[in-house]
């Protein structure tokens, strides 16, 4: 699956975000090594606290349906309209990543849209990063 298809999987996903206290929606695509893909919004809660990234959505349903090899993920966020700056994945989200993905292969494309777009590896977005190999 090329970037643009992945990035208007995530944009389409953007278009489900619950987010009725910032107004910020988020959409993720998450392309696992068998070609699968997961799609995640953000979800938000009146806590706060309870409130799930669209990076993380994805990567749960993928890990609850068995899912433990990915290759990419496209990231696409902003208010409402079409996003016009690039929405990077949060600490958390990148930790999550960081626990499932090889950090030099797993790709991170954060996108403004189709065209516009920066793909870059884990390892560059969290540079000595911690997980599973560090134990």
């Amino acid at each position: 699956m090329d970037n643009r298809e992945l990035i208007r999987l995530a944009l389409e996903a953007r278009e489900k975000a619950y987010v009725p206290y910032s107004k910020y929606m988020v959409g993720a695509a998450l392309l696992a090594k068998n070609g699968k893909v997961y799609q995640g919004c953000n979800i938000e809660n009146a806590a706060y606290t309870p409130t799930n990234c669209a990076e993380r959505t994805a990567f749960f349903k993928a890990v609850s349906d068995g899912e433990r090899e990915f290759v990419a993920i496209a990231i696409v966020g902003g208010y409402q309209g079409a996003p016009v700056n690039y929405a990077y994945p949060c600490g958390v989200c990148r930790q999550v990543m960081m626990e499932f993905c090889n950090p030099k292969e797993f790709r991170v494309i954060t996108a403004v849209s189709e065209d516009e777009y920066m793909d870059k590896t884990l390892a560059e977005m969290l540079p000595h990063g911690f997980g599973p190999s560090s134990l």
